[in-house]
């Protein structure tokens, strides 16, 4: 009865209405979807609906945490010689901000952690110490002037890590203050030998980088080997750089963009001015070819990123001033430096046009078994998202397809709103076609209750229909 009175308008308000709601629900999944790579619905499903229908993961799911956690950590860009004033020109430039405010956070924090102790609100005023210049005027003096600066600021350092040294043994408090004192004087070392690098001093940079591994190898945080490295890229000394690659690119050490490239692209040197693509589908790849290829197919496992920008493929921006080691940070700090001594060896990138894509069919699920590494961390794209500036896009590995409950959304929304224009438009057909739909879905319902009435006695029946 209630069927009958249904009229076209209420089916055509229905479908309306169920358009519109699966509409704005495509809508916001899509938007989520944008903006951190996973869809809501899944995400709620899964850290919410999940606990509740089943606790027994809670263990697991920590330990993975704890793992993600530890394959999340940003490390500071050691290849960055950029500063303040570079920044701000770029942006003057192009009316955008180049560091994201969480990578200088990020660098307030090591700065923090590295530069201070305890024991500093007690220490009386250093006098060693080079003020700051006060004034633009003084910002704006010949790169000379600030290589003196960092020479006094190193004689300083090194007064103050020699007094820290003779008593670092006496407390906790001295063993604190010395290494404070310990990672200044590196890093004014270091900086100073990355402006002579900037200044075209590679020599004086390539002597004092070295000088600063032998003294102090304890001190891997700043990875001066990989500033190293690239200097005697720019220098062309390639068995100096091969010896470093025997000392650094090590199972037991943690790996880079640099280490796996660099020596990729010293393994292709040896064989890209006589390779030929056509020949080598013909013949085989010789041994030397297939040491190159298996080189280039172990950096690109380990950061699938870096291609696109040495082939030129994405553009390049400013790199952050900190990094996600396999993300697409680190595959433009890289990027961003070493292209040019890409380019210098003749046929390597041709090389690498040519064999970097074949890694994929290795690792078909990169996210769940790798080859020559650990899985490819998921969390890259959310900290990239984080590093890099918004302007740029961030590159997504492995590809992501669509969640399900965004096509299923789709669908739903496609099949309700044709419902509602075919209503509109015919609604006396589809209005048949909607009963007929209902009484059909309405028919085992009344058969079951026909097979009741005949089971159960009439005056039960009766007694049941009065509740």
């Amino acid at each position: 009865m209630f069927l009958n009175t249904l009229t076209p308008k209420f089916y055509v308000a229905l479908t309306g209405t169920s358009s519109l709601i699966s509409g704005l629900i495509l809508i916001f999944e899509w938007w989520y979807f944008r903006k951190y790579g996973t869809s809501f619905i899944e995400q709620v499903s899964l850290n919410h609906l999940s606990p509740w229908l089943g606790g027994s993961e809670n263990g697991s799911s920590t330990s993975n945490n704890q793992q993600t956690t530890s394959e999340c950590k940003t490390w500071r860009n050691p290849l960055n010689l950029f500063r303040g004033s570079e920044y701000n020109r770029y942006t003057w430039a192009t009316g955008k901000d180049p560091l994201t405010y969480y990578d200088m956070n990020q660098s307030a924090q090591d700065h923090q952690t590295l530069f201070t102790c305890d024991s500093d609100s007690t220490r009386p005023s250093d006098e060693n110490v080079l003020p700051l210049p006060s004034s633009w005027e003084k910002k704006k003096r010949q790169p000379l002037s600030r290589l003196e600066k960092f020479r006094i600021a190193v004689k300083s350092a090194e007064i103050n890590h020699k007094k820290s040294q003779a008593l670092q043994h006496h407390s906790p408090t001295h063993e604190k203050i010395h290494r404070r004192d310990l990672n200044t004087l590196v890093y004014v070392k270091r900086r100073l030998a990355m402006v002579m690098r900037k200044l075209g001093r590679t020599k004086e940079a390539v002597k004092m980088m070295r000088d600063l591994i032998k003294e102090f190898p304890v001190v891997s945080m700043f990875q001066i080997h990989e500033n190293l490295i690239e200097a005697l890229l720019e220098m062309q000394l390639y068995a100096d750089v091969q010896a470093l690659l025997a000392r650094y690119d090590d199972i037991s050490l943690p790996k880079s963009a640099t280490i796996c490239y660099t020596a990729a692209l010293l393994k292709a040197r040896a064989v890209c001015d006589k390779f030929s693509p056509e020949i080598a589908s013909k013949r085989g790849l010789t041994t030397a070819e297939m040491n190159a290829v298996e080189a280039i197919h172990r950096a690109v496992e380990f950061n699938p990123h870096v291609p696109k920008y040495l082939l030129e493929m994405k553009g390049l921006i400013l790199p952050p001033e900190h990094i996600l080691k396999r993300g697409d940070s680190e595959a433009i700090a890289y990027s961003f430096f070493h292209l040019p001594h890409w380019k210098r060896v003749e046929g390597a990138l041709q090389l690498l046009h040519c064999t970097w894509e074949g890694t994929f069919r290795m690792i078909p699920y990169p996210l769940e078994k790798g080859h020559l590494f650990y899985p490819y961390p998921s969390c890259t794209e959310s900290v990239d998202r984080e590093l890099l500036p918004s302007f740029h896009e961030v590159s997504v590995y492995p590809k992501k397809e669509l969640p399900f409950f965004i096509l299923f959304t789709a669908g739903l929304c496609t099949f309700t709103a044709s419902l509602a224009l075919l209503t509109h438009q015919f609604p006396e057909p589809m209005g048949a076609v909607a009963k007929v739909f209902l009484a059909s879905l309405s028919a085992p319902f009344s058969f079951l209750m026909e097979k009741l009435e005949s089971v159960i006695p009439s005056s039960l029946w009766h007694q049941l229909t009065r509740l």
